[in-house]
């Protein structure tokens, strides 16, 4: 009962996180490992939990996604399932000793990328120009990562559209969390059909998250948003220097 708790208040806490500043599967994917989970089961099991948590996002912004000028939202979505849906089946092949060793290193890259990825896209914005062409494959791999793994992929993904569209991004946030939702909904097919779900733990993360991400938005009106975001960089460095010990130490 102990470790249900526990993941009911992980999920709350991710879901809340979801809602004000993103960064969610930090705090869930960790806690499903302490459960007892090995960690593909852990991350694919993250994955689904927070996955109603996307699809309320599509809900409240159907009315406001907005394409590109030379992509059209048909082509960016199709090549953002298609990546999910690799991603979840790479995945799935990888075996968990093997995640393990490269778990630490996504998460150092998730941790670089939130605390960072804003100020690299203005960065990269100063020598990188892409074509649409170009931002589909970069949307692809993006979104192969995001059925794998996902952390960070939200910076990601609106760090690489700067790159086509220069620094009129943020319109296309609800655009964004369409395609990070679709991708996850292919990965997590994958998941469910091979059995890679474990559904008690998933479940109770679930409801923590929902409850979570339905008082998030009373909590975002009253922290900073670089508070918030001090918050997650905190606990997401934290997640990686113990996954980077936990695979030394095996």
């Amino acid at each position: 009962m102990e470790i249900y708790l526990l993941l009911v208040g992980a999920g709350f806490l991710a879901g809340a996180m979801n809602a004000v500043a993103g960064g969610g599967s930090f705090i869930t994917f960790p806690t499903l490992v302490l459960a007892g989970l090995p960690s593909v089961p852990a991350n694919a099991s993250s994955t689904v939990a927070l996955w109603p948590g996307a699809i309320a996002g599509v809900v409240a912004y159907r009315n406001d996604p907005q394409g590109f000028p030379e992509i059209s939202t048909r082509a960016l979505l199709i090549i953002s399932v298609t990546g999910g849906l690799m991603g979840g089946l790479l995945l799935l092949a990888t075996p968990s000793p093997t995640f393990d060793r490269i778990v630490p290193w996504l998460l150092l890259v998730s941790t670089v990328t939130f605390a960072f990825g804003q100020r690299m896209g203005v960065l990269l914005r100063r020598w990188v120009e892409i074509g649409p062409r170009a931002l589909l494959v970069v949307q692809f791999i993006l979104c192969v990562y995001s059925g794998y793994f996902g952390g960070g992929v939200s910076i990601m993904m609106l760090a690489a559209w700067s790159l086509l569209l220069g620094g009129d991004i943020v319109r296309l946030n609800p655009t964004r969390i369409l395609m990070v939702a679709a991708s996850n909904s292919t990965a997590i097919l994958a998941f469910i059909v091979a059995g890679q779900v474990w559904w008690p733990q998933t479940l109770a993360v679930l409801v923590g998250a929902v409850a979570g991400g339905y008082l998030g938005a009373s909590i975002a009106r009253r922290t900073p948003p670089k508070t918030l975001r001090a918050a997650v960089i905190t606990i997401a460095t934290v997640m990686t220097a113990v996954f980077f010990y936990r695979a030394f130490q095996a």
